[in-house]
């Protein structure tokens, strides 16, 4: 993975970034005046889910690296599975920084809006 972020629209004010993609691989965004809605509901169960999934793996790879005894493979899935709950949380946390106030008062703030999550996780070969 380059770092390189893919060209992705941002949101505009009122739509919110949803914890899965386009079966095209694109960001899902939700539409909503409130925060009440099933979707909303929906989207914040998964958010909680990756959160606690992220723990999960961040536990798994420390114990991973902790064994001197590991090898390259388990390395590897260890590192594969943390870059994957990363861009998960990396995710959530653009999505909920964009639906932040703005702390001068102009709607939402754009500080996260401004560098986007991958749009998909890290490459599945080798």
């Amino acid at each position: 993975m380059s770092g390189e972020r893919k060209a992705t629209p941002a949101p505009g004010s009122g739509l919110r970034l949803l914890p899965w993609e386009s079966d095209s691989g694109k960001p899902c965004y939700l539409s909503a005046d409130g925060s009440w809605s099933r979707m909303s509901r929906i989207a914040d169960e998964i958010e909680a889910e990756q959160l606690c999934d992220g723990a999960d793996v961040v536990e798994g790879a420390q114990a991973v690296l902790d064994d001197g005894r590991a090898g390259e493979h388990a390395l590897r899935l260890a590192l594969r599975a943390a870059t994957q709950a990363l861009v998960a949380v990396l995710r959530v946390a653009h999505s909920r920084g964009a639906r932040l106030p703005d702390p001068d008062g102009e709607g939402v703030s754009r500080t996260l809006v401004e560098r986007q999550p991958p749009a998909s996780g890290p490459d599945q070969s080798g």
